[in-house]
Formats: structure tokens, sequence, C-alpha cells
């Protein structure tokens, strides 16, 4: 596959962890009055509300001629997975802080 086919997908995987995943748990937290949550309970939320996107990732799995493209988004779904929960996620981190400071 080459760069330029995968170039949207990976820009929507770029943003999808914050986008989707930041945004519901924040406002999940919020609207519980969980204002101190720790990091591990901020990202198991992000995670939570990121694989509710598991219709969207498998979408292109019944199409052969869409294999590689089934795989490389695959794989980018359960690389993202990984990061958010090991903290390697920067946008994550960042949005935990902020809502930290500002909840």
């Amino acid at each position: 596959m080459r760069d330029d086919e995968a170039f949207e997908i990976d820009m929507a995987f770029d943003l999808l962890p914050h986008v989707v995943g930041a945004s519901w748990a924040t406002i999940w937290f919020r609207m519980n009055r969980i204002r101190r949550p720790n990091a591990e309970e901020f990202r198991n939320k992000v995670l939570e509300y990121y694989k509710m996107l598991d219709p969207l990732v498998t979408s292109y799995s019944k199409d052969e001629k869409l294999a590689d493209m089934d795989r490389h988004i695959r794989g980018l779904y359960q690389h993202e997975m990984d990061r958010i929960l090991q903290g390697k996620n920067q946008e994550i981190e960042k949005r935990f802080k902020r809502y930290l400071d500002y909840g």
C-alpha cells in the first residue's frame, strides 16, 4: 500500500483518540462531578469511548479489495489503544492535565 493511499486514514487516527475519546471522557467526568480522576481512570474512560469506533474500524473487513487497508486500519487502531493506556499519546495526556487544571 502506498503512503498516499493511507494518508486520510492516518490523519483520522491522529485525531480520533483525542477528538472522540478524550472529549467524550471529559464530558463524562464533568457531568459526573468527578474533579480529580487519576491518569489511569482518565485513560480507561478515553479508551472506552474510543472503542465505540469499532464498527467504523471494521467497516472495510468484508471487502477483499480493501484487505490491505483493513489491516492498516486495524494496526493503527490497536497501536493507538496501546499508546493511550501507556500514557504515550501526548494529546490525551494534555487533555487530562487540562481537565485537572480547569475541569
